[in-house]
């Protein structure tokens, strides 16, 4: 009986923290595919259906130009991608498998990094990129971005090579193989549900990237985040509120499908070296 009470309770837990989490995701699409007029009507199914709201969002004709931010986010978040995964593979790599002094340090380093405030660097960033002529490039926007996602591609795969087998890069050079070559052609395959954690939590932080592209960012740059919030209503005393929910329906879908395509990988990466034999 306390088995099944116990039982009980964990699927309970679970199914408030599915509500908690897709509430809000429900709603929004509820709201995206409810007619404007009909935009706080409090009916907690969709009603009043319409697929106006998205042709809205990716019109031009108020100044808004949805379609570019989305090519801009992609940009952005593709190129964090590769950069924080190639620079992430190295550093874990050396990080895990390699006695150097001062390793410590560096893994202290890139600790304090992953916890200092993103807000603490707006007015220095944009100082910075003033000065140099980077604001509304996308070097403005990628170059934070990389700084924010290596400390999680570098913490990933630290665990991820810790657990990989010392041996099998031994026997590599045994046969002839420098460490280089043992790295690329042995260890580095074993570690590819760890690049697929680390590259698509990468590409989540940096497309859902707001604060810093708000302030770094021009109307011919800014990715999908700035670009929503700018989104302007027939008037200034009207905001397009169906039209924002069709925006964010169409940004945040094929970050979920993406999500439970890969949600094997992203597990068995994020689990890495937790779990010691």
């Amino acid at each position: 009986m306390r088995k099944r009470w116990q039982t009980v309770v964990h699927y309970l837990g679970v199914a408030f923290i599915l509500v908690w989490g897709l509430a809000p995701f429900y709603w929004m699409l509820v709201v995206a595919l409810r007619d404007p007029t009909f935009t706080f009507d409090t009916t907690p199914w969709p009603s009043h259906v319409t697929l106006g709201n998205f042709r809205e969002a990716i019109a031009t004709d108020r100044g808004n130009n949805f379609l570019r931010a989305i090519g801009n986010s992609l940009i952005i978040s593709l190129t964090t991608t590769i950069v924080a995964v190639i620079v992430g593979v190295g550093a874990g790599y050396a990080l895990a498998r390699l006695n150097f002094r001062g390793k410590g340090l560096v893994v202290g380093i890139i600790l304090a990094a992953s916890m200092f405030p993103g807000i603490a660097l707006v007015t220095p960033l944009f100082q910075l990129f003033s000065q140099i002529g980077w604001i509304g490039t996308y070097q403005a926007m990628i170059v934070p971005n990389i700084s924010f996602a290596l400390p999680l591609t570098i913490y990933t795969l630290i665990s991820f090579f810790k657990q990989l087998p010392w041996e099998l890069e031994e026997a590599a050079r045994v046969d002839g193989a420098s460490r280089a070559q043992a790295f690329r052609k042995v260890m580095l395959p074993l570690a590819t549900p760890a690049l697929f954690t680390t590259a698509i939590l990468a590409f989540i932080a940096a497309w859902n990237e707001y604060m810093l592209a708000q302030q770094l960012s021009t109307g011919a740059t800014e990715p999908v985040t700035v670009a929503i919030a700018r989104f302007t209503g027939p008037s200034s005393f009207q905001y397009p509120y169906a039209a924002t929910m069709a925006a964010g329906a169409l940004v945040t879908v094929p970050l979920i499908i993406m999500v439970l395509v890969f949600q094997r990988r992203i597990v068995s990466g994020l689990t890495a070296g937790g779990v010691k034999g």
